[in-house]
């Protein structure tokens, strides 16, 4: 569950810090005051898209920071697994958003998207509008239904996507193999030419050329290179009055200059170092000098491998490195177009063998699902009976279809709210309080089986009102037993339920800001009857009353 949220220059809000509640915790507000900037940071902690327009104006980062309390249903192999250190059962989740990007923290520790999404998965359901949109629309049903399944099931999906992969790519490489084998000859031809040239060439070092044409010109310059050198060799140390005769003069000189002043010794030492150094340069001169001769027939090597090697590059790349690179196409091209006859039938062998498995996996799938959907269906429609819609008929109708990644069924919710109606697709027929109904019912029935302990709503209660807006409340109260549970309402009734009451208030005077205040029992008796008949009087006050305490 959530323990703590902090929030520091995000969107419009300087600094904030909330203590959530184990049970109900609800935030109202007026319309506009930033309730849904919460319900958004909360988001953002857990991976949701971040850019820098969400930093507060004339600030450089915005921080959002989440303290969990974890219990003994959460994978221990999660803090091995992504080295991070475990801090008894807190788990402290900080974004930090700056104008070049963003980046993710678990317990100090800097993580991947893909890591916040293994724990939000695994921890915590945020249901805002855009997800209600989400699960109206047909693609997502086969998901939900999916995710209901049990451990069977589920190996029946890892089965049948395995196989599904498997099809996919065997009709990919056989429809390479047919198209290679209507290849031109000659076009096969030409490729095993410039594979076979390329090769003759001998290439084993991509630097070759470069290293050759250092070479080359070192060969053709070799007399005035030995002339250079062997003259600076007896400037240093083979004629009378050399330079190293002189720095000798200069040594001698100092050591006895240092017998009266000490402190010359340091320039005797370098001195000496000079000199030792001048020494193996000398050395080293005279034997580069002794060592070049001019050979003529490695000149003559030389220039051919140069020839050579320019040719190559002239029709296959700018460099060396590009003519291996274009080799390795060329070889590879060759390859797919040398498929045989017998390769296309062996995987068309293949394709049949990989069909009749996937035949038979779609089958126990879609089997598995039928089954699912009459356990489901009926569950939700049990639901909805407990959310004031005693005649709704809910159903999930599986239709087959092509393979997909999915499987072969084209699964769909339907529902009739009218006892005179056959059951229609969920997006054409409900209203908008009939679909937050049918969220409400899906997200209780799913909350009993998986173990997740923290759900959110962002106004799960939208176009209810009277018997049904008391409905949410009671399965919103039953289902914070069990979990936590942070919701956003404009409904008294739903919100005179609260564990713990948060509201919201926008303030604007030479800036825009919000504050957000943890209400004792009395202010929450006055935000109950705001709600309720838009003033605090004496009437909505009693109302209010009533609502809490009945």
């Amino acid at each position: 569950m959530i323990k703590t949220l902090s929030i520091k220059d995000f969107i419009i809000i300087d600094e904030l810090k909330l203590d959530f509640d184990k049970g109900f915790n609800v935030i109202t507000g007026e319309t506009g005051a930033g309730k849904s900037i919460i319900i958004n940071a909360i988001d953002l902690a857990f991976g949701a898209r971040a850019n820098k327009e969400l930093i507060k104006t004339d600030k450089t980062r915005a921080v959002i920071e989440l303290t969990l309390i974890i219990d003994s249903k959460f994978p221990e192999s999660f803090f091995d697994e992504y080295g991070i250190e475990k801090f008894g059962n807190e788990l402290i989740i900080s974004k930090e958003i700056t104008e070049s990007g963003s980046r993710s923290r678990i317990n100090g520790v800097l993580v991947t998207q893909d890591v916040i999404k293994a724990l939000r998965e695994s921890v915590i359901d945020i249901h805002n509008q855009h997800m209600t949109y989400t699960y109206i629309q047909p693609k997502y049903h086969i998901i939900l239904l999916d995710s209901y399944g049990d451990e069977r099931h589920n190996e029946l999906l890892v089965q049948y996507k395995k196989l599904y992969t498997d099809y996919k790519d065997t009709l990919k490489s056989l429809e390479d193999a047919k198209n290679a084998g209507m290849q031109s000859e000659q076009h096969t031809e030409f490729l095993k030419f410039q594979i076979d040239e390329i090769e003759n060439a001998n290439i084993e070092d991509i630097q070759e050329d470069i290293k050759l044409n250092e070479e080359l010109n070192i060969l053709a310059n070799v007399e005035k290179l030995k002339d250079l050198t062997y003259s600076s060799y007896w400037t240093l140390y083979g004629d009378d009055g050399c330079v190293l005769d002189a720095i000798g003069k200069i040594k001698t000189n100092l050591s006895k200059a240092a017998e009266t002043d000490s402190n010359l010794n340091q320039y005797e030492t370098s001195i000496i170092d000079i000199q030792e150094t001048l020494r193996e340069i000398s050395s080293n001169l005279r034997n580069y000098s002794e060592s070049l001769e001019l050979d003529a027939q490695r000149l003559d090597e030389i220039q051919q491998r140069i020839d050579l090697l320019d040719k190559i590059k002239r029709k296959y790349g700018s460099t060396l490195e590009e003519v291996l690179e274009n080799y390795e196409k060329f070889k590879q091209e060759y390859n797919s177009i040398e498929f045989s006859q017998e390769e296309i039938e062996r995987l068309e062998l293949k394709k049949a063998e990989i069909e009749k498995a996937l035949k038979n996996a779609s089958e126990l799938l879609t089997e598995s699902r039928k089954s699912l959907s009459k356990t489901l269906s009926e569950l939700i429609r049990k639901e909805l009976e407990q959310l004031d819609m005693p005649k709704v008929r809910f159903e999930i109708e599986i239709k087959p279809c092509e393979y997909t990644e999915s499987g072969c069924d084209n699964v769909e919710f339907l529902i009739s709210t009218n006892i005179s109606e056959s059951p229609k697709p969920l997006a054409k027929i409900a209203s908008g309080g009939e679909i937050s109904r049918v969220m409400l019912a899906i997200k209780t029935i799913f909350a009993k089986t998986d173990n997740i302990n923290t759900i959110i709503f962002d106004e799960i209660d939208t176009g209810i009102s009277g018997n049904a807006c008391q409905a949410v409340a009671q399965t919103i109260t039953k289902l914070a037993k069990s979990h936590q549970i942070i919701s956003i309402t404009h409904q008294p009734i739903i919100a005179a339920k609260s564990d713990r009451h948060f509201y919201v208030a926008k303030t604007q005077d030479e800036k825009t800001s919000v504050k957000v205040y943890t209400l004792d029992e009395n202010n929450k008796i006055k935000a109950i009857a705001v709600l309720a008949a838009g003033e605090v009087t004496q009437d909505s006050i009693n109302f209010a009353k009533q609502l809490i305490y009945n």
